[in-house]
């Protein structure tokens, strides 16, 4: 048997006894250990330096949980309400009167530019210190509606395991989300082991100022400068990491461009999708749903053939504290 081969065989069952405990053994878990293999395999055809072990990932629906609504938007709603008392005009003005009522259709009814709206009322204003703290906070008391513990408990355990499997065999690991960059700052290093230089999201624009005592802060503004979903992704993995990835996991038509970008690179190639389909243990959802809508990125990952990680199926844990 040729050394190579050799080589890829002691690589898998090097993997298979690492781990990844939380993945059922079936084609997502295979699929992932041999492309791990196939490029990390020194003399192999398919081997590939550490510096373009590039992975991935989305991060809401496919690290954390996202139903019934963004965690983000949750963060802005509540943000919403405690600034009410300081601007009473907002019980009668659109779409914050909505808000403060509970008539989240009404909310919904404002469309992008009532979003938009709540987003500049609740994220600008504020220095760069400021909002991490705010949202820090928030992060430490609120609680998901459904699981009643800290949202970011609802991380999914297999992709923990997955990332750090990837960071062991070299890859360096980036989210690249449509959530705000800042949010996301604050929780992914503890949450993911992932730090703040590594994620890529979408970014308003923010301004340096002098403080009043004299030292500079970076103040947010209400200027949206990056919308990192969609066709947004492969622009700000270029914009911020410079490197085609090798590796690409989303959840939604969100992250299609994304899986398309990494796939039309040179080389081995990676693109996996966590389809929701377990309703006792998380959520079942996907073509007809508001929030992470799959249909488009679903039929291509199907004709593509990449690697669809059915939730149910696939997975033994979904959160860490499942027993």
């Amino acid at each position: 048997m040729a050394a190579a081969a050799l080589l890829l065989m002691a690589a898998m069952a090097h993997a298979q006894s690492q781990g990844l405990p939380s993945w059922n053994d079936g084609p997502a878990k295979q699929a992932i250990l041999k492309f791990v293999a196939d490029v990390t395999s020194p003399g192999a055809a398919t081997f590939i330096p550490p510096a373009e072990r590039i992975a991935v990932f989305d991060n809401d629906g496919t690290l954390w949980a996202e139903q019934p609504i963004y965690f983000q938007f949750a963060f802005a709603l509540d943000r919403v309400k405690a600034l009410a008392p300081k601007h009473p005009e907002w019980k009668t003005t659109p779409p914050f009167s909505a808000i403060l009522k509970g008539d989240m259709k009404g909310f919904a009814a404002s469309g992008e530019k009532g979003v938009m709206q709540v987003l500049a009322a609740t994220h600008a204003g504020m220095t760069t210190e400021e909002f991490t703290e705010t949202a820090a906070q928030w992060l430490a008391n609120a609680r998901h509606p459904r699981f009643k513990r800290p949202y970011t408990e609802l991380v999914y355990q297999p992709m923990l395991e997955l990332l750090a499997y990837l960071r062991e065999n070299g890859f360096k690991t980036f989210i690249v989300s449509g959530g705000g960059v800042e949010f996301m700052r604050v929780f992914t290093e503890k949450a993911y082991g992932i730090p703040p230089e590594q994620v890529v999201g979408s970014t308003g624009q923010l301004a340096f100022r002098m403080g009043g005592d004299g030292k500079p802060v970076l103040m947010r503004l209400a200027k949206i400068d990056l919308v990192d979903d969609g066709p947004g992704k492969p622009v700000g993995i270029q914009r911020f990491i410079g490197r085609r990835p090798i590796f690409a996991f989303g959840n939604s038509d969100g992250d299609q461009q994304m899986l398309e970008w990494t796939a039309a690179g040179s080389g081995p190639r990676f693109m996996g999708i966590v389809h929701h389909t377990d309703a006792d243990r998380e959520y079942a959802y996907d073509r007809t749903s508001h929030i992470g809508k799959l249909d488009k990125a679903l039929d291509e990952a199907t004709a593509r053939a990449w690697t669809v990680v059915d939730m149910k199926r696939d997975w033994n844990r979904v959160f860490s504290f499942d027993k």
